[in-house]
């Protein structure tokens, strides 16, 4: 049976060969775990996965242990290991932020409903009192979401007139809707 040197802070312990990749870790687990935790608590802003990343490096300390020469080798990389699997969890937060989905907006109260159907409803009377083609033009762009393109093919006029014909509906709707709010309807 061979025997392994083992430092441990001053000490020196001799460990039976089949014994020490246990106690080499625990040695490890015991004298690095509270001031690992707390790195990785200060680093992520908060403890709810510090413990995990914690475990992850010794993990990976455990599996690389044939590279390091001693307790104060293993202590590095595993130091060095809490960053990396810090800076990992800030980029994975990161992205489950961008690609959250919008929140639902609040259920509808029979208020709004009144409100929304008052405002549609003065928006549709102020579009019947524009011209035509006025009303064409702005149906086909904002209801039917067409191109300016597709409209003048649809109504067999430029493009030009098109823009003509939205920019001046727009102007007279929303004249129409002022005139509704100073009016207090």
């Amino acid at each position: 049976m061979t025997a392994v040197l083992l430092e441990v802070s001053s000490q020196e312990v001799v460990l039976p060969e089949e014994l020490h990749d246990d106690l080499w870790l625990r040695a490890l687990y015991d004298a690095q775990w509270v001031a690992m935790v707390r790195l990785a608590s200060l680093l992520l802003g908060g403890s709810d996965r510090a413990e995990e990343i914690v475990q992850d490096a010794l993990l990976a300390v455990h599996q690389r242990r044939e590279q390091f020469a001693s307790l104060d080798h293993a202590a590095a990389y595993l130091r060095a290991a809490v960053v990396n699997r810090t800076r990992s969890a800030h980029r994975h937060r990161a992205v489950v932020e961008r690609n959250r989905p919008a929140p639902a907006p609040p259920p509808e109260t029979p208020q709004d409903r009144v409100l929304r159907r008052e405002t549609e409803d003065q928006v549709m009377a102020a579009l019947r009192g524009l011209p035509q083609r006025q009303q064409e033009v702005l149906v086909l762009r904002y209801y039917a979401e067409a191109s300016e393109e597709e409209i003048a093919d649809t109504l067999g006029i430029s493009r030009g007139a098109v823009k003509s014909h939205a920019h001046r509906g727009m102007a007279a709707l929303r004249q129409a809707l002022t005139q509704v709010v100073k009016e207090g309807r």
